[in-house]
Formats: C-alpha cells, sequence, structure tokens
C-alpha cells in the first residue's frame, strides 16, 4: 500500500466536498450521462441524479428536473466534471431545503455548524441585529470602514458591505489578532471583480487558520453576498472572538474549577463552549441553584439560571426581584439591565433568552464571563495550570496541528490535539481522507470508547496505516498515541501533513504525472523560480537566512508578479522588520490561495517543517494554475470560444451556482462496547 491514487479535482475547495469514493462514483455517473454528442448538459442529468443518494430517497425525477429548471436557464450547457459536481452540490442543498432534514441530510444546532450550514436558508433577524451591533462596536472607528459605519440592523446593509471582503478580513483581526496583515487587504472603494476575490480569499484561508469551519463557502458566495452563508461566517468569527478567554492561558483561574491532575485533564480536552457551562455550574453551585444547566438553549429559557448566575458574580447589583418575577419575559428584561451593570453588550434580547436563542445566549454568556468571571487563582492548584498549559513552540504546533485537521472537513471537531487523537478515532478519519481505502472501519471503535483496549487498536491500525506510508515509525506502537506522548504525536501529525501536501503535488497532471515527490525537488523549484526574476536563494528549509523573508517575497513574486507590493517590504536588518515581513508572506499566500496554519514565529525562527510546508503550498498553487491554463490550450477552438463566452456571461452576471456543503453519510458499522 504504497500509493492511492484518487480521482483529481483542480478546485481544492471543491475537492474537499468529496470523499475518494464518492468522486469515483460520480465521475462514473458523469461519463454515463454523455448524451449522442458525447457531451454532457444539464438536461442530461435528471436520469441519472434521480438514481443516486440522496435524491433517490427525497425525491423523484420529475422533483429533481423542477429543481434543475429552477437553479439554471440554460438547460443545454455543456458541463466538465467539476461543473457537474458544482451542480450536484447545488442540487443537494435545494432537495435538503425543500425537503427537510432527514437521516441523509443531518443538521445540527451548534454554533459552528448550523450557522455554516447552507440546508436551511433563513435566517435569524434577531441575530443578524447582534452582529451588526457587534461590528459597529468594534470597527467604528476602523480607518477604513468609519466611512460606511454604524450599519443599520434593519436593512441587508450588513451583507452589501462583507461583498468586497474588507469587513470579514478585519472582523477577523479583531477576533484573533494579527492574523491578517492588513497591508495585504485591498481598500478602495471600488474594486474591481479580481481585488474582491483576492479579499474573499484572504478570508477564507485566514478564517481557517483561526478555526472556522468553511468548507462549504467560496468566494463567489462571499462576493454575492448570500445571506445566510455569510451571517454563518460571523456568527463563528465572533464566537471565537468571545470564547477567546476561555482559555487557561488567559484566564488561568479556570484551574480552580478542578480537583485532581484527571479533572484537568478532562477539562483541557473541552471545547470552550463545554468549559464556559462548566464555568456556569460551578457558580451556580455556589448559588444553591439545583439543576444542571446542559445547554446554552432550554435550560436557559425560564431565566432562572442566568438570575442565580448574577446574583453571584455581581452581588453589589442583585436583586431579589429578579427571582420573584413569574413572567419569564419580564425576569428576562431584568437581567439583562443587571447585566448592562456590568458593562455587558446586549446580546440578547429578553425574546432571544425566552425563545432559546443557542448562538446569542452563548455569546451573552461568554460576556459576561469576559467581564466577571468570579474566579479566584488557587495557590494549591496552580501546578495543574502549569501541566494544562505547554511551552511557546508546542502551542505553536498544537494549535497548526489542530486548524489543519479541521479544516479537511473530517467528521470529528478537534479541540485539542494533545486529547483528542489519543484515542485514535480522529486519526483514522484524517487517514481515510488523506488516503482513502486505508482504513479497515470493521477493525475501529467509534467513541466513546469505555474499553481501554479499543483505543489501543485504533491507535495499533493509526501505525500500521503509518508504517505503509513510509512514515518514520521505529519502535512506535498504538499505546504510545494513547499515553499521550506529545513528541511522538507531532512528529506523526507532522508525517501525516507532508503527506498531504505531497500528494496533492503528485496528483498534478502536469507535475507529479504519479510520480513520488520528495523535498528536495520542492526546494530545487524554489530556487529555480526565485533565480528568474530574484537574487536569493535557499541552502535547505533549514536556512537561517529565510528568516528576514526576503526569498519567500520573491518566491511569492515570482509566481504572482502583481501579488506582493514591494514598496510595503523591509530589508529585514532587525527583529521588527523581519516580523513585519513574516506577517506579510503568510497574508498574502493565503491572499495568493495557500490553504497555510504556520504563525510569523515559525518563518522568524524557520522552523523547517513549516517552511517546507510553506514552499509546498506556494508551489501546488503555481503548479495548479500552469495545470489550469493547459487544459485550457487543450480544448478544440469551439470549445473554447463558447467556454470564454460562457465565462464573460457568468462574470457579468455574478452567478457562480456552487452551494455548499456535502454532509457524509455514515457508512461504518463499529463494534459497540
Amino acid at each position: 500500500m504504497s500509493t492511492f491514487e484518487g480521482v483529481f479535482v483542480n478546485d481544492q475547495w471543491l475537492q474537499s466536498q468529496f470523499t475518494q469514493v464518492e468522486l469515483r462514483k460520480l465521475r462514473t455517473k458523469y461519463i454515463s450521462a454523455r448524451n449522442e454528442s458525447g457531451i454532457v448538459t444539464i438536461q442530461d442529468l435528471p436520469p441519472v441524479l434521480a438514481k443516486l443518494k440522496p435524491f433517490n430517497e427525497v425525491a423523484s425525477q420529475d422533483d429533481v428536473i423542477r429543481m434543475l429548471t429552477d437553479s439554471y436557464s440554460n438547460l443545454a450547457k455543456e458541463l466538465d466534471f467539476e461543473a457537474f459536481l458544482r451542480v450536484y452540490l447545488n442540487l443537494q442543498s435545494r432537495a435538503s431545503a425543500k425537503m427537510g432534514t432527514s437521516k441523509t441530510f443531518r443538521t445540527t444546532s451548534s454554533f459552528v455548524k448550523s450557522s455554516t450550514t447552507t440546508l436551511r436558508h433563513s435566517i435569524s433577524e434577531t441575530e443578524k441585529a447582534s452582529y451588526v451591533s457587534h461590528i459597529n462596536n468594534y470597527l467604528g472607528e476602523d480607518k477604513f470602514l468609519k466611512q460606511f459605519l454604524p450599519l443599520d440592523p434593519s436593512t441587508n446593509a450588513l451583507f452589501d458591505l462583507a461583498k468586497d471582503g474588507v469587513l470579514l478580513c478585519k472582523l477577523i483581526n479583531i477576533a484573533v489578532s494579527g492574523t491578517i496583515d492588513e497591508r495585504a487587504i485591498n481598500t478602495k472603494k471600488v474594486l474591481n471583480p479580481w481585488e474582491r476575490n483576492e479579499n474573499h480569499t484572504l478570508c477564507l484561508n485566514s478564517a481557517k487558520a483561526i478555526g472556522c469551519t468553511v468548507v462549504n463557502i467560496g468566494t463567489q458566495d462571499l462576493a454575492e453576498g448570500r445571506p445566510h452563508l455569510l451571517l454563518g461566517l460571523i456568527s463563528q468569527i465572533v464566537k471565537i472572538q468571545l470564547l477567546s478567554y476561555v482559555d487557561l492561558k488567559k484566564t488561568p483561574e479556570l484551574a480552580s474549577m478542578v480537583e485532581d491532575s484527571k479533572e484537568a485533564e478532562e477539562l483541557i480536552g473541552l471545547a470552550p463552549e463545554k468549559v464556559l457551562l462548566k464555568w456556569m455550574n460551578f457558580q451556580l453551585k455556589k448559588s444553591g441553584y439545583k439543576k444542571e444547566v446542559t445547554n446554552f438553549s432550554s435550560d436557559l429559557k425560564d431565566g432562572e439560571a442566568y438570575a442565580h448566575l448574577l446574583n453571584v458574580l455581581a452581588p453589589e447589583h442583585g436583586t431579589t426581584k429578579t427571582l420573584e418575577t413569574k413572567d419569564p419575559t419580564e425576569r428576562a428584561n431584568l437581567i439583562i439591565q443587571q447585566a448592562e451593570k456590568l458593562d455587558c453588550k446586549r446580546y440578547v434580547t429578553s425574546k432571544d433568552i425566552v425563545e432559546g436563542s443557542t448562538n446569542l445566549n452563548l455569546a451573552f454568556v461568554a460576556q459576561i464571563f469576559q467581564h466577571r468571571n468570579g474566579l479566584t487563582i488557587d495557590k494549591t492548584k496552580s501546578s495543574f495550570a502549569e501541566v494544562m498549559t505547554d511551552d511557546e513552540s508546542t502551542s505553536r504546533e498544537e494549535r497548526c496541528f489542530r486548524m489543519w485537521i479541521n479544516s479537511l472537513g473530517v467528521e470529528t471537531h478537534v479541540n485539542n490535539v494533545w486529547e483528542d487523537v489519543r484515542n485514535g478515532w480522529v486519526l483514522l478519519e484524517v487517514l481515510d481522507k488523506l488516503a482513502p481505502g486505508s482504513v479497515v472501519w470493521k477493525q475501529a471503535t467509534k467513541p466513546p470508547i469505555k474499553m481501554p483496549f479499543r483505543k489501543v487498536e485504533n491507535c495499533n491500525q493509526v501505525v500500521r496505516i503509518g508504517k505503509e506510508l513510509n512514515f518514520s515509525l521505529v519502535n512506535v506502537a498504538g499505546a504510545d498515541i494513547v499515553s499521550g506522548n506529545k513528541k511522538l504525536i507531532i512528529a506523526f501529525l507532522w508525517q501525516l501533513m507532508r503527506f498531504s501536501m505531497l500528494q496533492l503535488l503528485k496528483n498534478l497532471r502536469t507535475h507529479g504525472q504519479g510520480k513520488e515527490i520528495t523535498d528536495a525537488d520542492i526546494l530545487r523549484w524554489a530556487n529555480n523560480k526565485v533565480k528568474q526574476s530574484g537574487k536569493t536563494q535557499m541552502d535547505s528549509f533549514k536556512d537561517k537566512r529565510l528568516s528576514d523573508g526576503i526569498f519567500f517575497l520573491e518566491l511569492l513574486s515570482a509566481v504572482e508578479k502583481r501579488v506582493v507590493n514591494w514598496g510595503l517590504v523591509t530589508k529585514g536588518e532587525n527583529e521588527e522588520d523581519k516580523k513585519l515581513n513574516a506577517t506579510y508572506i503568510i497574508s498574502v499566500a493565503r491572499k495568493l490561495g495557500c490553504s497555510i496554519f504556520l504563525l510569523p514565529e515559525d518563518i522568524l525562527e524557520v522552523n523547517p517543517k513549516m517552511i517546507l510546508i510553506l514552499t509546498a503550498s506556494i508551489m501546488y498553487w503555481s503548479l495548479l494554475q500552469k495545470a489550469k491554463t493547459e487544459e485550457e490550450e487543450d480544448r478544440p477552438p469551439e470549445e473554447e470560444e463558447q467556454q470564454q463566452q460562457e465565462g464573460n456571461a457568468a462574470m457579468d452576471e455574478a452567478a457562480n451556482e456552487d452551494d455548499v456543503i456535502q454532509e457524509k453519510e455514515e457508512t461504518v458499522e463499529n463494534d459497540n462496547e
């Protein structure tokens, strides 16, 4: 099992929507749809799509015809395979919205996933108003945006302003400071389509880098200002900002909630929203509140938990009136008044509390935590906090791998790499994504796993597959992963990330052609590219001269001349100038289309692992453009002319129909232990 061949799709986002099994099946169906002329058009699809899951379970062939007719004005339009995949995704979304959720079209109410799903196109006006208020508050004084702010929440001004990408980029920087070098953002009153696309590409790659789920959102969705997708992305960004304080480094007092090392390990493995619930119950217990709050919806509707929480956190503003009133709406109003005395922003209205708005209640609780958490540093438990936090270098690597895994679109969301990989399941999901067919799912056990030996079995399979992929795993066993050996986990994840990048390069028709790509190939390619126009070269991915950033700026400029503004580049002669260059490099690469997860410090310190991935990502983007160009050149003249006309029409109408997410259907039977 040394190689895994698959169906290659030029559009990396589109490829991420499907497993290789699905792509192979859809490729077969696409070929079967060819008409007598040897081409595939939209009107040829109904008989094929109506037989496919999920449509065969929820729609007839007539339903498919109607949905296609509603979506596309030109049913005679010829489709290549990628266009066929986009039609499939769009139709899946429409079928789901029409038929409602089922076992095939699953949805969830979680803050992250519900906000990004396109299976539900309605939006919450109260959520929109809340996020508009957030934007007005945090970006009202921004040099560029203040000419457009404040926004009116009763209009669609939010979605119109978001169309050029500047607002979203700025909002990401508010959530996680320094994520985007604002010098890389195209900020003009009127942007051309290419400049808007660059901003949206920068936005989506940066959103992934801070932990947003964006596998179902394309740049065209943002350019068109699709309300449900924009609101979903904004809600994730706001959530990340508000939950940033629910972290041991920023709030070491959280360690006071645990009693022993076992509880400490459990705490570090929890998602921030789960930690927030744990904190809320910790405080409610002090007040004598008997119920346990398990969600940010139904458990908060009556307002009693809020009333007890605020009385404990801010006794100086406490009142018995809040609990004495019987009317939930009146109680909710009193809660909001009491919270405002703590300078908490009004993320909720009384209606939101009474109706149990999950997203807005979570935002409200997070804001209360940020302003008044009611925790104190317990010296007797300070050792737990030390154990639960990593050194800076290890933390950076954990963050990088966590964001990368979550960007792959696997079913399991990783909150903390060290804890979440120990049962082996998420590593098997990643391996199945990157090396289709490598996992024997009948020998795997899905969490929750009660029997420890099942975790070892999962991890043993992880190690076995790693060895088959020629990973360096000498004297490594599954038990090492189960025990949480950080050094080993980092080494395995690094090899996994490197394998993923090399497979992408290998699959490129114009370069790899099935040939194994090596680190030396990447180094040679980069030096050859820079040699054509620049002056610098790198001896290896450990070359300390790379710390000034000049080589990578020359490389980026070599693959796309206009992407680097040399007037913003420093000579990199001191640490401050080097950091400016490093920050600019990352944003320019993301703006170009590279999906990368390193930090400026990785460039400054010349972390060879991250330097290799950065170089390979730029190489992949460059060769992908070459592949697209050669594909265009290979087209017959009449096809090329038709393609150009269609492309111009699409540009004029801004009507690219690439909708969204493919929910992976559960196909694995697992042992229940």
